[in-house]
């Protein structure tokens, strides 16, 4: 299933004497020019650049012919952001190039598919480490389709599990905390260590003094590392990174796998790839934002923190919360909102959220989320009967029991529920449970 958006671009992306440019589609105007400048570390921007590229031309579960999505820029202030996912939507990719990474002015604060072809590719692998490189994200002249004649039209498919993507990316990443640094030696012997060819292996990687060792089971600290070849795409980094810094939540022994970032760091750049917790698995499936989509205040909030976003490199929720008089995680929730349709990401290293635009309205969630139309379904069939702390769910000819555990989480009697322990979310049942449970308590207040 996809979402068509039409985009308009004056031509192909293309290196020459003047620079690269590349060709934008839409933001705050049409086609608009984020950034003209240089790139201060050409040879590595370009590296990172080509990274993000081949990320959103690869799949790494059965691995077939290469996908063709075109990766994201956003504009900010005093930074640009470049992101894509994988085409089997298991790896998110972004290269941040910070202050100090740019030369140049954010003309524009917007964001946009941006054009990268073979030409490109091809043009940015011959970039010396003495060569400028100057980029211009956007023409500086606008043509447009009228009566009067054509412009270059391109149509992108972007589908519905890259958009869910988005919304799942930061809601996970938001619980990780920083786990080891280690230097980019050390980072460079642990990485070409690992293998290069597709891999089902899930493996956890442990601080060992300046390095990281592997181990086939969790312990207190590891980082989950699943399909470890996934990290191929940051080897051409190494050689410009300082340091190689690794993100992930909380695990113990017996943990299930979990997703996790890997980030180097050359001071100018920042690329990080964001690792399923399996390599099978892809995030728009994972269903972490469907507890935060399931208020019934969720699109009014969401709405309402569009209203007062600024275009700071980073989100401050409480800030936000006393712009908007909501508390906290009424706000969290419609970020969540917001990230479902593709316009709020999460900055592990930053541990702070940062805005795109995209053409996309926060409401999207209910008609991308089966699970949270399928749970809306029951409830206005009455289906869901509570019983302290357990419900009765008719769904069809099937009856379903859901029950609340001490720590909140809700199990159930259906098939989804004993596939996936509540690993991917919580199915419809448990979310429809959990939306009856809220409305009765709000009632009662």
């Amino acid at each position: 299933m996809s979402a068509v958006q039409t985009y308009r671009y004056l031509g192909s992306s293309a290196l020459g004497q003047g620079g690269l440019a590349l060709q934008t589609s839409g933001g705050p105007t049409p086609n608009p020019r984020f950034f003209t400048g240089f790139l201060t570390t050409p040879q590595a921007a370009a590296v990172g650049l080509l990274a993000v590229a081949e990320v959103a031309r690869t799949r790494y579960h059965r691995p077939v012919s290469p996908a063709s999505l075109d990766p994201v820029v956003t504009g900010s202030r005093d930074r640009l952001r470049f992101e894509s996912f994988s085409g089997c939507c298991g790896v998110y990719a972004r290269l941040d190039t910070l202050p100090a990474g740019i030369d140049g002015d954010v003309v524009e604060h917007g964001t946009t598919n941006v054009d990268v072809n073979n030409p490109l590719r091809e043009a940015l692998a011959r970039v010396g480490g003495l060569d400028p490189l100057h980029l211009s994200v956007g023409p500086d002249d606008l043509t447009v389709s009228t009566m009067d004649g054509p412009v270059v039209e391109k149509k992108v498919p972007l589908p519905v599990r890259w958009l869910r993507g988005f919304a799942e990316v930061q809601i996970l990443a938001a619980a990780f905390e920083p786990r080891a640094e280690i230097p980019a030696t050390e980072a460079a012997t642990f990485l070409r260590r690992l293998p290069t060819t597709s891999d089902r292996s899930v493996l956890w990687a442990v601080p060992a003094g300046k390095s990281l060792r592997l181990t086939s089971r969790p312990v207190p600290g590891a980082v989950c590392l699943a399909g470890a070849s996934r990290l191929t795409a940051l080897r051409g980094m190494l050689r410009f990174a300082q340091t190689l810094r690794v993100y992930g939540p909380t695990v113990a022994a017996g943990s299930a796998p979990v997703p996790s970032t890997w980030e180097l760091d050359t001071g100018a750049l920042r690329l990080s790839l964001t690792l399923s917790p399996e390599p099978y698995r892809g995030f728009s499936g994972e269903g972490a934002a469907l507890t935060a989509l399931a208020g019934d205040d969720v699109v009014d909030d969401a709405n309402l923190v569009t209203a007062v976003l600024s275009w700071d490199p980073t989100i401050d929720v409480d800030r936000l919360a006393s712009d908007t008089g909501i508390d906290p995680a009424r706000v969290r929730a419609a970020l969540a909102q917001l990230g479902t349709a593709g316009r709020v990401g999460y900055d592990v290293s930053e541990a702070a959220y940062f805005h795109r635009v995209m053409p996309y309205d926060a409401g999207r969630a209910e008609r991308d989320n089966p699970r949270l139309v399928g749970a809306r379904a029951l409830l206005d069939t009455g289906a869901v009967e509570l019983d302290g702390t357990t419900a009765t769910i008719r769904s069809g000819d099937q009856v379903y029991r859901a029950r609340q555990l001490p720590d909140g989480n809700l199990t159930c009697t259906c098939p989804w529920w004993a596939k996936h322990r509540g690993q991917r979310g919580p199915c419809r049942h448990a979310l429809a449970t959990r939306m009856l449970t809220v409305e009765r308590a709000e009632e009662r207040v």
